[in-house]
Formats: structure tokens, C-alpha cells, sequence
């Protein structure tokens, strides 16, 4: 049984994907807890958490975001993503975590955010938007952090249902780009799906047309939500 809420939040707006579309993503809140298997069905429909709200498009004119998954017992690691991991693992240590806001991770997600030029102003946000947006969840959420030594230069913010893993936002440390790390987050949760016989990994939205949400597709195989059904794609053809 698909889990449902109520809309609190339904407007047009401007779309943070595509310059000169509008775009449509109704806030919707749970009428209950959410359970693991109701979370695995959330993400299987198309939605995504921001918060302690569950959205998906709804566009009128437009259908470029598609819902990307990985099948995690299918993915083979390329030769160079392999290196990419070992090169990482050996410099990086990894942690686990519950979700939470302090200045460390403020301050990395607005360096990330200004310097990859996802803000659509030089306005940082505040803690209470970082909490709202990323710490306060309705789903079982929690945070994958590297270091080098004692400096945060990666998180990434995962929801977790009974057999699927979301990754819902990744931010590093732009001083670190040569070390591909935001590549090098994915391959990681895509090691640990593997690890723990967690079925899907989802990437979010893929967008052919976004410099920002195109990358998704070099993750190959991979499978997209289009016209209701989930379509494998093994070559980067679109």
C-alpha cells in the first residue's frame, strides 16, 4: 500500500534546473510515520524528501527530470572507478553518522554551493534553513562524512528505506575537485549497497539538459522512470 500526505505547499516557480522553464514540485507531508517498505515505495513512485516533506514534479510542459536509480547486484566498477576508490580510500576516512548542523558543514555546503554555482544569488543560507532542509526528516536519514585528517572535505546526505538507499544531497570541498570526490561519494554508497544487499541506489533527478543533474547517466547500467516505468539503460545514449 502506496504511503500518502497532504499537499501544505503547491505553487509555480521558477525551475532550479533549466533556465526559462517553470516548474511545479507540490510539498507534501506524511499523515504518518513513514515505514521502511512505505519509504521503498515513495522512491520507487518518483518522490524525493526535502525535509520533513516528500515531493515530485509535476510540471505542466515539461518531463526532463527523470528518476534515476542504480540496480546495485548489476553495477560493475570501470577500471577507472576502481582506481578512483582505492586512490580515495586511501586518503579519505569515512564515517557514519545521524544528520545534524554545525559551522563545519554550514560553511562547506555554501563554499560548495558558490564556487559550483548552484546559488542562484551570493546570499549564503543559515542554519536554520540547513536544518530544515537536510536535518529534519520524515524519513530514517543519515549522513556519510570524509575527512582528511581532522578537515570535513565531503558529506552526503542519505535516506535509507528496507531495501533501497537515496542519495539526497552530496557536497564537497571544491579545494578537492582533482580528487573527483563527489564521484568518488556515489561509488562509495553504491560499495555500500553491495555490502549491505541493499537493492537500489536513487540519484535524484536526472536531467539531459542540466550541466548540474547530467552526470547521473556515466553511473551505467542505470534506470530511469519514464512514462511510469522504469527503463534500463546500459550506454550513454540517451
Amino acid at each position: 500500500m502506496k504511503e500518502t500526505g497532504i499537499v501544505i505547499l503547491d505553487e509555480v516557480e521558477n525551475c532550479p534546473y533549466l533556465d526559462g522553464e517553470s516548474a511545479r514540485m507540490p510539498l507534501r507531508m506524511p499523515l504518518k510515520k513513514l515505514t521502511p517498505e512505505g519509504i521503498d515505495q515513495l522512491l520507487y513512485d518518483g518522490n524525493r524528501r526535502t525535509g520533513e516533506f516528500i515531493y515530485q514534479t509535476q510540471c505542466a510542459s515539461c518531463r526532463a527530470c527523470e528518476p534515476i536509480r542504480i540496480v546495485s547486484h548489476e553495477y560493475k566498477f570501470s577500471k577507472n572507478q576502481r582506481r578512483l576508490l582505492n586512490r580515495g580510500d586511501r586518503k579519505f576516512t569515512q564515517r557514519f553518522g545521524p544528520l545534524c548542523c554545525d559551522e563545519t558543514r554550514l560553511n562547506l555546503f555554501n563554499k560548495h554551493r558558490k564556487l559550483r554555482g548552484l546559488a542562484k544569488n551570493d546570499l549564503d543560507i543559515d542554519a536554520e534553513e540547513y536544518t530544515w532542509g537536510f536535518v529534519r526528516s520524515c524519513f530514517d536519514s543519515f549522513e556519510i562524512t570524509y575527512w582528511l585528517e581532522d578537515r570535513l572535505v565531503c558529506l552526503a546526505v542519505c535516506d535509507l528505506g528496507k531495501t533501497s538507499l537515496s542519495a539526497v544531497y552530496t557536497f564537497f570541498d571544491t579545494d578537492f575537485q582533482a580528487d573527483g570526490l563527489g564521484t568518488y561519494s556515489i561509488l562509495k554508497q553504491i560499495e555500500l549497497c553491495q555490502r549491505r544487499s541493499i537493492d537500489h541506489l536513487y540519484l535524484g533527478y536526472y536531467i539531459a539538459d542540466s550541466p548540474h543533474m547530467n552526470y547521473k547517466s556515466r553511473f551505467l547500467p542505470n534506470q530511469r522512470l519514464i512514462d511510469g516505468r522504469w527503463i534500463s539503460f546500459h550506454s550513454k545514449k540517451k
